[in-house]
């Protein structure tokens, strides 16, 4: 029904807002949910279509509001996650509700459960690794490389 634990996929996303601010960060989400969106389509309406793959995915790119921030790239990575998780839950309860009565569960509690489970599990380890002394001063320096003028 949608959703899948793959390692690092949101992080190379949020990666681009954290680089170079919110503006690109957005452009880049959008961009890939345009993609995913070509690639691999789940469509049962228009608005679905743009809260699924265009303002879930654009959502990676609030990265950027941390961009200059100590600790950006976490802080950044984090609420890229959570914006991507309030619309992929958003989507559930407007679009999807209707699965929840068969697990005896509220919409809300079944999309909050069910999108928390594949973002949340892929958000959890790429916090472990980017907590790594040694990955997130990699990830410094390339930085430093990517946004040398």
């Amino acid at each position: 029904m949608g959703g899948s634990i793959t390692l690092f996929s949101m992080f190379f996303i949020t990666l681009i807002g954290y680089w170079y601010g919110l503006g690109s960060g957005i452009l880049c989400g959008v961009a890939y949910g345009i993609l995913q969106l070509v690639v691999d389509p789940y469509i049962i309406s228009v608005p679905q279509m743009l809260v699924d793959y265009i303002f879930a995915f654009g959502a990676l790119g609030l990265s950027g509001v941390f961009h200059k921030a100590k600790h950006g790239l976490l802080k950044g990575y984090l609420l890229a996650v959570f914006g991507r998780w309030c619309f992929a839950t958003l989507s559930g309860v407007i679009f999807f509700g209707s699965y929840a009565a068969d697990y005896g569960m509220s919409p809300f509690a079944y999309s909050a459960a069910y999108n928390g489970l594949y973002i949340g599990v892929e958000a959890a380890i790429t916090t472990v690794i980017l907590c790594i002394p040694a990955v997130s001063k990699a990830l410094a320096k390339v930085k430093a490389l990517a946004v040398q003028e």
